[in-house]
């Protein structure tokens, strides 16, 4: 039997229960460095930020590649550059392909449902999915920022954002206290006026991900030096000399 793949993974702290469940803790896994979530929302931004962690893995003499717990996440991951070592990441979109086990799974799910927001222990940790707790912490972060006025203008928007929704799904993936964050998912639809549904998710990609898995129907593997691109087709990504 080969050796699992000694791997540094570059991870957006979204993941950070489900890797710590799925195989985190393994001494293949040479160093974990975590990234805030919300990166997405400037993909340059994201870029220069996993960029960073990738070249200071090169560093490291006793791993075989680095890994990224990221999607194309709005592109952001798309020109990142290899340096001394492979880089992997799962072919997705963004994070819920990764949630729920394969791209394909995902689009059935938008397909059935395309009004769906996904709540999941990572994104609700970090106040991003909607409901009260996430208005007043916009308000308390607006505040700073804006004139009253401005601020609730701000907040209407965002609220006329969430009326494109109509289903929250709380993904399941087994993490510790899940039945009490599907309730508080539940809680926030209820309060949204929107259908509930918890679901199972499937950790099937991010455990290849972690273990050196690497199908590459499934994976975008890219040799050192060698530049990450996104493609526009169904694979998502190629690698670029």
């Amino acid at each position: 039997m080969n050796p699992l793949p000694r791997i540094g993974l570059i991870a957006c702290r979204v993941f950070e229960d489900e890797i710590a469940l799925h195989g985190g803790c393994s001494p293949h896994i040479a160093e974990i460095r975590y990234l805030e979530v919300g990166l997405h929302d400037h993909p340059d931004n994201l870029r220069k930020a996993v960029q960073a962690e990738i070249d200071a893995f090169d560093a490291r003499a006793d791993i075989d590649a680095v890994v990224l717990a990221y999607a194309l996440c709005g592109r952001g991951t798309s020109g990142l550059r290899a340096g001394r070592h492979r880089l992997v990441i799962p072919r997705g979109h963004d994070c819920m392909t990764v949630f729920m086990g394969t791209k394909e799974k995902f689009a059935c799910q938008q397909a059935a449902a395309p009004d769906s927001y996904y709540y999941t222990p990572g994104w609700m940790k970090a106040g991003r999915c909607p409901g009260p707790g996430r208005l007043e912490s916009l308000r308390e972060e607006f505040s700073k920022k804006f004139d009253p006025d401005d601020v609730e203008f701000l907040l209407e928007s965002e609220k006329a954002n969430w009326a494109q929704h109509g289903r929250a799904v709380y993904l399941d993936l087994g993490t510790p206290g899940a039945d009490a964050k599907a309730a508080e998912a539940e809680s926030a639809a209820r309060e949204l006026g929107w259908k509930f549904e918890r679901i199972p998710g499937d950790p099937s990609l991010l455990q290849d991900l972690l273990t050196g898995r690497w199908d590459p129907e499934r994976f975008q593997i890219i040799e050192p030096c060698g530049m990450l691109d996104h493609s526009p087709d169904e694979k998502i990504f190629r690698a670029r000399p």
